[in-house]
């Protein structure tokens, strides 16, 4: 036993198995006649982000007959699929999961309701949930596995402590997050602005602009990100909401299926061709860095512009606006479901710009974007912090 575990037990901290002071919970419900208007399902929690952002409308579409779990308030979710996606987040309301997402809460007054979600945040906890789960394909973990784990329990007070310190760690990662939305929302008015009365536009197409659409391809992959290594292919989610994210994508089962023309490079402008939510269909993102050994998959395309297309940042940003926005909603609503085809993509609509507006809407779209490496880097350190806070609170409490 290290000096540093003696320090702890004699603080107070004792050593606890996770079953000893969380439970599930097993609240079996009928969605149509519980009266509950939300149902919350794996693509809608994120990686290592407490919140939930998004949620289905109960009775909006067919929900499987696994979303019978009733979760409420203060209660903490975690996805049992994919446990190294770390999809850990606490209710701010009353709804329905799948009997895939756990339904967690302290089953006694020794452990905080508010600790609970950062001890599962700890790489200790995550990496032991990774190494118990079953399966190669989609692996998952029972509860009975995750009620082995063990940790050292602070005592009440300590661990009121941590969980203010962290939550006040999350704030800022919140205000910096709602920042960069402000951020956005000024690009667009600004963009709108310059381009004057909305009637008056001159449009035209984004096949005006488009050369040559590049689609990926989908070669069998695990259910786990490449390493440095290994040849891996984007998953739909590497064009987020906030840009291209490198880490979503998973390792080719076999290398040789690795297409070269399609490796993502540096500058290219990305689109999702699919997505789970009608909001992320037509996502777009411009690549400003990424590992050499990714490729494109057959929901991301690579678009290749004319010779006199408007800066990328431009179209980029003017992807982004209500008026391009609302054609390919309403498409993704009707005929084209979750997805839109390349013919129905470059029909979309495509403002055309004469040299003064573009020269000015360049020059504000540099700045904007000053601004937003500047938040991305802030946020960035914030993040390490926190998780420097966390190892530091909580790194030798949970092994």
């Amino acid at each position: 036993m290290s000096d540093k575990k003696n320090e702890s037990q004699k603080s107070g901290w004792r050593q606890v198995k996770f079953g000893d002071v969380v439970r599930q919970c097993k609240v079996r419900v009928d969605p149509e006649t519980s009266g509950l208007e939300r149902y919350i399902a794996g693509d809608h929690m994120d990686t290592d982000d407490l919140r939930l952002r998004r949620w289905g409308e109960i009775g909006s579409g067919y929900l499987g007959p696994a979303f019978h779990i009733r979760f409420k308030p203060g209660q903490v979710l975690y996805g049992s699929r994919r446990t190294y996606l770390r999809k850990v987040a606490v209710a701010d309301f009353e709804g329905i999961c799948a009997n895939t997402t756990f339904v967690l809460e302290p089953k006694n007054h020794e452990l905080l309701p508010e600790f609970l979600p950062f001890l599962m945040q700890t790489e200790a906890f995550n990496a032991f949930s990774v190494k118990n789960s079953k399966g190669s394909v989609n692996p998952y973990i029972n509860f009975s596995d995750l009620e082995r784990f063990e940790f050292a329990l602070p005592p009440l007070g300590e661990q009121s402590k941590i969980a203010f310190q962290l939550s006040s760690a999350d704030e800022l990662l919140y205000e910096l997050e709602a920042a960069q939305l402000s951020l956005g929302n000024l690009e667009r008015s600004a963009i709108q602005a310059v381009l004057g009365n909305e009637d008056e536009w001159r449009m035209t197409t984004m096949k005006s602009i488009v050369k040559r659409i590049d689609a990926g391809k989908s070669p069998k992959a695990s259910s786990l990100p490449a390493e440095p290594h290994e040849a891996g292919v984007l998953k739909v989610s590497a064009i987020g909401a906030q840009g291209y994210c490198p880490e979503e994508n998973k390792a080719l089962l076999n290398p040789v299926d690795f297409v070269i023309e399609a490796t993502v490079q540096s500058g290219d402008f990305l689109v999702t061709r699919a997505n789970a939510q009608h909001q992320g269909v037509a996502r777009t993102c411009v690549v400003e860095s990424t590992p050499s050994n990714l490729m494109l998959s057959d929901k991301t395309w690579r678009l290749n512009f004319t010779d006199d297309a408007p800066p990328n940042r431009f179209t980029l940003a003017w992807t982004k606006l209500p008026k391009f926005r609302a054609y390919i909603e309403a498409l993704c609503s009707g005929t084209e479901a979750k997805n839109i085809s390349q013919e129905k993509f470059l029909a979309g609509p495509m403002v055309e710009l004469d040299r003064r507006q573009q020269e000015e809407i360049d020059q504000m779209l540099r700045q904007t974007d000053l601004s937003r490496k500047a938040l991305e880097e802030r946020k960035r350190v914030s993040a390490s912090m926190k998780h420097a806070l966390l190892a530091r609170a909580l790194g030798e409490a949970a092994k």
